[in-house]
């Protein structure tokens, strides 16, 4: 309908240009001496009305038109014959208006013998004329204000139908907000507390049921907690699990240290007398790059270190000394070997010099250092009378 509109509106200027040269002719073909139709009032009134309502249909078609440019756009092909029908259009009206024109211009020619007939001072057929025209062009604007009505009609239709699906939309909740009881964006303004920082807006929305359960369920284990740990402490407290935790930790590193034999120490180690322990601190001890350099292979000592065979110790003779002597060095030239060998190594070797005290080398050093000897071992404590007499009784039982 727009389409149709359109088409018929563009040959509304030729056809008011041909009704406008009909008007004229009957002046033309009565000479020079005939008054010009501008000079009556009422003509000119009709004429000046007329031009009105071509600038009105002129501004509702373009109206119509702009609203509707995108579909017209699409359905508008360009044809070469639309100029060509406007032409001969407005030629058919020009060559009718000559003919009626030359039947006035006839009638002209008999006026002096009889009365022409006028309406307000112009020929009846020219005021028919102009008011046809004027009849047309309010056809024109009332056919462009219901299509101008019709469109803005469908246009809120879509509109509405526009809103009404972003309305449905914003109100669908996906699975998550139907998890979380979440209210849809429509209802926020029943929601609005009325506090705004910075364009945040504070609503009055519920808390998530699974945020809601989360801390009811904190205040169940609070409440049992506190009862085990802090009222009837049936639940060891933070320092015990401390100590406890550090007590096993304790246990593991023994148990490591004592499978890799690094559990021994000097104030620890002890004079190991397997064959397989005194046979392996021989074999580090007879290592050329370690002992012989300084005491010998046999132990009985050079120029650089001491005898090892004799009772004569510069640190000390006991297995604890000779150990520490061996992880630390000494201030005479004795190297730390701590980082080289492990400490059960060292005491394997601790325990082999010590195993070659009275030996018999080939070359011995003279004794340096103090005399060394050899401490008895302590007795074993008396037995408890009372534990023993109590030991007797449940035998005899």
């Amino acid at each position: 309908m727009l389409l149709s509109m359109r088409k018929k509106t563009k040959y509304i200027p030729g056809i008011l240009a041909s009704l406008l040269i009909m008007t004229a002719q009957p002046v033309w073909a009565a000479g020079p001496p005939e008054p010009s139709i501008l000079s009556n009032p009422l003509a000119l009134t009709l004429m000046i009305l007329m031009a009105l309502l071509l600038i009105i249909i002129g501004i509702l078609a373009n109206i119509l038109i702009g609203a509707a440019d995108v579909k017209l756009k699409k359905r508008n092909k360009p044809s070469s014959n639309k100029p060509v029908a406007a032409a001969s259009l407005i030629l058919v009206l020009l060559l009718a208006s000559s003919s009626l024109f030359a039947q006035d211009a006839a009638g002209t020619a008999d006026a002096a013998n009889t009365a022409v007939k006028t309406i307000g001072g112009m020929s009846a057929s020219t005021f028919y004329i102009m008011v046809t025209v004027l009849f047309l062009e309010l056809f024109i604007i009332i056919a462009l204000l219901i299509n101008i009505k019709f469109l803005l009609k469908t246009e809120k239709e879509k509109l509405a139908t526009a809103v009404e699906t972003e309305e449905v939309k914003a109100n669908r909740l996906s699975w998550w907000d139907r998890f979380n009881k979440l209210s849809p964006v429509s209802e926020e303004a029943d929601l609005d507390l009325g506090h705004d920082y910075d364009g945040i807006r504070e609503l009055d929305n519920r808390l998530p049921p699974w945020w809601l359960y989360g801390f009811y369920l904190c205040i169940i284990f609070a409440g049992i907690y506190l009862w085990r740990f802090h009222v009837s402490h049936t639940g060891p407290s933070s320092k015990q699990e401390y100590e406890r935790s550090v007590a096993r930790a304790d246990a593991k590193i023994q148990e490591y240290l004592k499978q890799k034999g690094e559990s021994v120490d000097e104030n620890t180690v002890t004079l190991l007398t397997s064959a397989d322990d005194i046979q392996a601190g021989k074999t580090i001890f007879m290592d050329p790059a370690k002992c012989p350099a300084c005491h010998g292979t046999d132990g009985g000592g050079n120029a650089v270190g001491p005898n090892l065979t004799d009772d004569y110790w510069i640190y000390g003779g006991s297995i604890k000394t000779i150990f520490k002597t061996i992880k630390y060095g000494a201030n005479n030239g004795m190297k730390s070997w701590k980082d080289e060998l492990s400490a059960k190594q060292m005491a394997q070797v601790a325990s082999y010099i010590k195993s070659l005290r009275g030996t018999k080398p080939a070359n011995p050093k003279a004794p340096q250092g103090e005399l060394y000897k050899e401490e008895a071992a302590p007795a074993a404590p008396a037995a408890d009378s009372t534990a023993a007499d109590a030991k007797k009784i449940a035998m005899n039982n």
